[in-house]
């Protein structure tokens, strides 16, 4: 059941990744791109017929372990800042791009790699399952070090998160408000997924589809959003067109702009 999920997830994120290579290649819209490509990134190394092999690669220490979280990192930081942004989620973007939200990042990653880096080296195990009975060093560090991992993208969903419901709210059309919505769940999912690390390893079923749930929520949400987009493309965030005269006017600040090509 499991890797049913973890399948499904590789199969969106990656489709959604080639479906964006045309505009890429253009010039348009290159960070949706991205992000795509390391949400499908992270869904290969969340994999164990990927994850072992590239661990091996890198010494066969778990390494690839802090690599697929900090891609999750940049992943989920790039969604949150297009995302307030795009809504106009102006105290969210401060929260996620501000010098608060820069700090609370690079607390989360120097605690994750400095947890890791203070642990016992242990063969390669997807999802650290054999390293806490490596040593007692490791048990007793591996709460932390989760608690890391899922730390961070759990405060970029609650930052999130008013914004978004606001958006599906509003009187947005039908599409945006729809992405929107995905978004809000894959953000609802992402807390959550932080909340059940806490419960232990009898969950790991449904540990497992709501974290796979968050990256698929969040990656059709934004597929949804861009969708409108093409279809309308002169939309604003009040479903209005601009005239020539707005289009001529000063630059927009952050935000004012649900989405762009």
């Amino acid at each position: 059941m499991i890797e049913i999920l973890q399948w499904t997830t590789l199969i969106v994120c990656a489709a959604a990744a080639l479906a964006r290579i045309p505009s890429a290649l253009r010039g348009r819209n290159r960070s949706l791109f991205l992000i795509f490509l390391l949400a499908t990134a992270a869904a290969i190394l969340s994999m164990e017929q990927f994850y072992l092999p590239a661990d091996r690669a890198g010494g066969g220490t778990n390494i690839a372990n802090v690599l697929l979280r900090l891609i999750i990192f940049a992943t989920i930081h790039l969604i949150a800042l297009r995302v307030s942004k795009a809504f106009g989620a102006a105290e969210a973007h401060r929260l996620i791009a501000g010098p608060a939200g820069l700090t609370v990042l690079g607390i989360f990653v120097a605690a994750l790699v400095g947890i890791f880096a203070m642990m016992d080296p242990a063969p390669s195990s997807l999802g650290l399952a054999d390293v806490g009975d490596r040593s007692a060093r490791n048990a007793a560090l591996l709460p932390f070090y989760w608690a890391a991992a899922r730390g961070y993208p759990a405060y970029l969903a609650l930052a999130l998160l008013p914004g978004l419901v606001r958006a599906v709210t509003s009187s947005l059309p039908g599409l945006v408000r729809t992405g929107a919505a995905l978004m809000a769940a894959g953000a609802v999912a992402t807390a959550t997924g932080f909340l059940l690390e806490f419960i232990g390893p009898s969950l790991d079923l449904l540990r497992s589809a709501v974290n796979n749930a968050a990256v698929v929520f969040f990656i059709l949400g934004l597929a949804t959003v861009w969708l409108a987009r093409v279809r309308a493309p002169g939309l604003r965030p009040s479903g209005r067109r601009p005239g020539k005269q707005q289009r001529r006017g000063p630059r927009k600040r952050p935000g004012t702009s649900y989405t762009d090509r």
